[in-house]
């Protein structure tokens, strides 16, 4: 069988499709003119190489002779791997989640020669996609104005998603009161995250109800995040032998995943769990975190620096084949030690995945005996023999955006544990991406794979990227990562600012346009790019004194009022904007030979409310004019343009930032 035009490609999941009878192409303005020339509806067909149902509809359709020449016949067929084009994912999602109420990959449309979508839906069995793809043929064929009508319909429904009110219309921030309770009324208090199935772990809003606790003392916030993390620590969600997690539970107790794992899970959890340990001080929380930077390390590091972008659900064709275990397996490996080691990890003859067990922690087990020497040797010799099974298959392309959120979650590692090794982590990866995709003109690229890097980065890339640039200059206090942000974000405003909404765009202006320039505003599993944009610009405006940046926080903030009032689960991020709007951070800022010392020993504190800035010798930074003394450190607590007489001792710093925490009901 011939190759089809996806063997040109470097992403694993489309290249995981170029021996398919189906004549793939690529997303690209080829494509789109090819099919235009032809005068043929297309299929847009959407996944990412770690997905399972991707997979199987492979298998069921794609590999399937009978399914190629009814799609080569009628159709202009287009992979998309959606984690290279996530611009090409969301028109395609919206659009699926119009038509259908639901969305997932894969992601299956029915578009006209001009990409304007006329259907959408998931996973089809064979049967049924042979018939979807029949029908809008001979659609096309005898009335083809019909669905010409259908596809501007859907076009206009999809640009009335992204409408956000003006930032004038809004007269008050939501207050913290109304924010939580609208999470406190979905919250699963037993399991922790929101109540039913599937669960996915969310740490941009665990991180947000830490944050809640700490301005209000409510101690159900406080709850709901302990909660979370316990079962998250416990649950099938977390891979007790190799570290690390799984992307979501199927079911409502953290207990049965998808067994797919992904960096922008893990790094975000990793940020999460060390700031959850920063705060409470739980030793499971300490070692979720060097586990999963174990497991980082061990599988998912680049030669250059970088992180690969994930491990596939599947091995050998079949889900979770790598991660399971059979009872005999167990007791032939484990011996007589099986009976001791279910007291802390149950498993039987029936298993709980498919007649096999997959490991989960029994809460009510002896905790003092987590992690001694005979349990994690225990663990050691399961996980040598899982070593050595077939391994699930690893997409291999570093992508920018999760990159990013790798070198923020180390970096608060870092903070929260004090080991050297995080940082340095860091630093490799953010000196990788800026030699393999950052651009001379401050633009960067999204996805490298095999020396070359490709695709113009969205604003997650550019957002994300920005806020790690930050998180190294707020934790080493070297001006050159302050700069890198500062220019990163003016590239931002140049090139993706909308004026009419005072809102990013996900595309630049430099980008191929498609069918609607989207922007992304919710938080899901991963971070509103939008949100962690103007939570930079925040802190730029404080350190730089930028006030033209704090203004377009306002208004931002301001615009995005009726979706934090309303939807606050899926708008956490811009809730703890507007927290820090309500009461502003103090910025610490800290001057002297001693000032990275000094910092080290502040940043140790779960201090969600301050702001870093410092050097040695002065250096230009606006926030720290006037503020060096030959012969001294000294620190300074900033807050509303005051600044508070000098300490030479971080201790009283701590003392002072505790005495004075804003306290708020609402």
């Amino acid at each position: 069988m011939s190759a089809n035009l996806l063997h040109l490609e470097t992403s694993p999941y489309l290249l995981q499709h170029a021996r398919n009878p189906v004549h793939w192409r690529a997303w690209n303005r080829d494509t789109l003119e090819y099919a235009q020339a032809l005068n043929r509806l297309m299929v847009i067909s959407i996944g990412y190489s770690a997905c399972h149902w991707c997979h199987v509809m492979e298998r069921e359709s794609f590999e399937d002779e009978e399914v190629a020449h009814i799609m080569n016949k009628y159709y202009v067929s287009v992979k998309v791997d959606r984690e290279e084009r996530p611009d090409v994912d969301a028109v395609y999602m919206d659009a699926c989640q119009l038509m259908t109420g639901r969305g997932g990959w894969p992601l299956n449309a029915i578009a006209l020669p001009d990409g304007r979508p006329v259907y959408a839906g998931t996973y089809f069995p064979k049967q049924q996609w042979i018939q979807v793809l029949q029908y809008f043929a001979q659609q096309w064929e005898k009335d083809p104005d019909a669905l010409k009508e259908r596809a501007a319909q859907i076009t206009r429904g999809i640009q009335v998603l992204d409408v956000v009110a003006p930032s004038g219309t809004v007269s008050s921030y939501t207050s913290a009161e109304e924010v939580f309770g609208k999470i406190d009324s979905i919250w699963d208090y037993e399991r922790g995250g929101r109540a039913g199935a599937p669960k996915f772990p969310m740490p941009v809003l665990l991180q947000y109800l830490m944050l809640h606790h700490y301005y209000t003392s409510r101690n159900r916030a406080l709850l709901a995040v302990q909660v979370t993390a316990d079962n998250l620590c416990a649950g099938g969600i977390y891979d007790h032998l190799g570290g690390g997690f799984y992307r979501y539970s199927v079911d409502d107790r953290w207990e049965i995943p998808h067994f797919e794992k992904m960096l922008y899970d893990n790094a975000q959890l990793m940020s999460f769990f060390a700031e959850a340990y920063q705060y409470l001080q739980k030793e499971d929380y300490r070692r979720v975190v060097e586990e999963t930077y174990g497991f980082l390390e061990r599988e998912l590091s680049a030669p250059q620096g970088g992180y690969y972008a994930a491990l596939d659900a599947d091995s050998e064709g079949e889900e979770g084949k790598f991660y399971l275990w059979s009872f005999d397996e167990l007791q032939q490996i484990l011996g007589d030690d099986l009976v001791r080691f279910a007291e802390f990890y149950p498993v039987s003859s029936a298993g709980n995945f498919e007649h096999k067990n997959h490991l989960i922690r029994n809460t009510k087990s002896h905790r003092n005996e987590i992690g001694t020497e005979w349990l994690e040797d225990c663990k050691q010799k399961l996980l040598e023999h899982r070593n050595r099974r077939p391994r699930p298959g690893l997409d291999d392309k570093v992508l920018t955006s999760w990159n990013a959120l790798a070198i923020s979650g180390l970096v608060r590692a870092y903070r929260a544990l004090g080991d050297e090794k995080y940082l340095n982590r860091a630093l490799r990866c953010a000196e990788f991406l800026q030699e393999y995709v950052r651009q001379p003109d401050g633009s960067v690229l999204r996805s490298y794979k095999n020396g070359t890097a490709k695709i113009s980065g969205f604003l997650d890339d550019y957002a994300f990227l920005c806020d790690a640039y930050l998180d190294i200059y707020e934790t080493t206090l070297q001006q050159k990562w302050l700069l890198l942000a500062d220019e990163t974000a003016r590239y931002v405003i140049q090139h993706f600012f909308n004026v009419s909404t005072g809102l990013f765009f996900y595309t630049s202006v430099n980008d191929d346009p498609l069918i609607v320039r989207k922007t992304e505003t919710a938080d899901n599993v991963i971070p509103s790019s939008n949100a962690v944009m103007f939570r930079t610009l925040y802190k730029l405006s404080l350190i730089l004194e930028n006030d033209r940046y704090i203004e377009m926080v306002q208004n931002a903030v301001k615009a995005m009022q009726p979706m934090v009032r309303e939807y606050p689960s899926f708008y956490a991020l811009w809730a703890s904007l507007t927290c820090w709007l309500r009461h502003e951070p103090y910025l610490i800022a800290i001057a002297g030979e001693g000032c990275t010392e000094f910092v080290r020993a502040l940043q140790q504190h779960y201090l969600p409310d301050v702001i870093w800035c410092g050097s040695v010798l002065p250096d230009g930074t606006p926030s720290l004019q006037n503020k060096h003394v030959p012969g001294k450190t000294l620190l300074y607590a900033c807050r509303l343009k005051t600044c508070s007489a000098p300490w030479e001792n971080p201790t009283e710093v701590i003392q002072y930032l505790k005495r004075e925490k804003t306290i708020t009901r609402g």
